[in-house]
């Protein structure tokens, strides 16, 4: 197994551990691919039919709004998983795009044949919806935080999920994901250093 295959299976086992026989079977259907920092990985209304897993790197999901502003949606960190295939697409169309925040490795798998691998083997299929349970979490967390928190606390919750990203993309980003003003958060991060 090459190096790149064992940080799937880290990332597997972190989340729902399956079986060596198991694990296999998903890496048969493992593919590797690079981006440069800025690269698009997955683009909005374009056909995708595959399965991430960030092996290296960090990777956002964001829409253009209709000022034509970016509006993050979600970071995928090193030794994660991007929102599955079957809530981020329709007709296996994207819902949005996906772009490399850093320098990106990341692993992919067909997300028809994984979905067979779903129907044929329970544990694949317990890892799936562990993956789909934690994603829906994720977003209603989000949605919760965005509707009932100070800017502040999302500040605060943001430090604490992604303890590291704050100094490795820009301000700007982070701004967006928390729903407020460049110029609000640059207050707000000298306010909390205070």
């Amino acid at each position: 197994m090459n190096k790149l295959s064992e940080k799937v299976k880290e990332i597997i086992n972190q989340i729902h551990p399956i079986s060596e026989n198991s694990f296999i079977q998903i890496e048969n259907i493992l593919k590797f691919e690079t981006y440069k920092k800025g690269d698009t990985v997955i683009q909005k209304n374009r056909n995708n039919n595959k399965e991430y897993f960030v092996l290296n790197g960090v990777c956002k999901s964001y829409l253009i709004n209709s000022e034509g502003d970016e509006v993050i949606i979600s970071f995928f960190l090193e030794k994660s998983i991007l929102s599955p295939h079957s809530i981020r697409t329709s007709n296996n169309i994207s819902y949005l795009y996906f772009q490399a925040s850093t320098d990106l490795e990341i692993a992919t798998m067909n997300a028809s044949s994984f979905e067979n691998l779903m129907i044929t083997n329970s544990e694949i299929r317990g890892f799936a919806n562990a993956v789909l349970q934690n994603e829906l979490i994720l977003k209603i967390e989000k949605e919760i935080g965005l509707a009932s928190l100070s800017a502040k606390e999302r500040l605060m919750k943001f430090r604490e999920r992604y303890k590291i990203l704050e100094n490795i993309i820009p301000h700007t980003e982070i701004a967006s994901y928390l729903g407020i003003t460049n110029i609000s958060l640059s207050r707000l991060r000298r306010d909390l250093i205070k």
